[in-house]
């Protein structure tokens, strides 16, 4: 009964929401991640080659960042506008806006992370052999994946956020639930259903934490030795 005295008062946290809508919030939260998952992903495999044409060619490099930026001042309403006509009313259309988002956060990071590789790594890489492509792989993503990791993370954090966005479309994940409490002012839903994105976001950023340091244990041994 106290549990139904929670819906019917309104209040902002109530366990019988809870309870009663569990399959709804468990569907909108595996969208928003396999959405968020999908943009930062995409994002990652456009920012890499843009970072190393804007490395390779510094007269590339306002270019780059300066078009980057400017995506991500424009509003996500008119962005998702100018996808629909391309991918029609899909998840596609947020994916693809959160991926364009996500890069002027990824590709700062990644070229700083490739700049900061020392130029002493890089001649006796070539000194043993190394072409291009393998010390690419071998020794500057190695040695920039601190940077390169903390953008990844940022971003993720941000395209949480982000996601929520999509509920203009149907393809908001947890932000379909947030846009319909907010019509109805349905307390518990919106109330519920942010505390669950902000646990994503946490989440993501403690589990990308993790496998930043399972992917560079030299820097672990490092601060031991210190």
């Amino acid at each position: 009964m106290a549990g139904q005295d929670c819906l019917a008062a309104n209040d902002w946290i109530c366990g019988e929401f809870v309870r009663t809508r569990s399959q709804e919030l468990l569907d909108a939260g595996v969208q928003h991640l396999w959405i968020t998952a999908a943009s930062v992903a995409a994002g990652v495999l456009l920012a890499l080659p843009l970072a190393l044409v804007a490395r390779r060619w510094r007269a590339a490099e306002g270019p780059v960042l300066g078009l980057t930026t400017v995506l991500y001042t424009v509003p996500s309403l008119a962005l998702f506008s100018l996808l629909v006509p391309v991918f029609g009313i899909s998840a596609a259309v947020v994916v693809t806006g959160l991926t364009l988002y996500s890069l002027t956060i990824l590709v700062r990071n990644f070229l700083a992370g490739l700049d900061s590789v020392p130029e002493d790594a890089r001649e006796a890489a070539r000194g043993v052999g190394y072409g291009p492509l393998r010390l690419l792989i071998e020794v500057e993503l190695p040695l920039a994946l601190p940077a390169v990791m903390a953008g990844v993370r940022i971003a993720t954090v941000a395209t949480v956020s982000l996601t929520t966005v999509g509920a203009i479309l149907g393809y908001g994940g947890l932000g379909n639930l947030i846009y319909d409490g907010m019509r109805s002012f349905f307390k518990a839903e919106v109330f519920t259903a942010s505390a669950i994105c902000v646990l994503l976001a946490i989440l993501a950023d403690v589990l990308l934490l993790g496998l930043q340091r399972l992917l560079s244990p030299w820097s672990r041994a490092s601060k031991a030795v210190a």
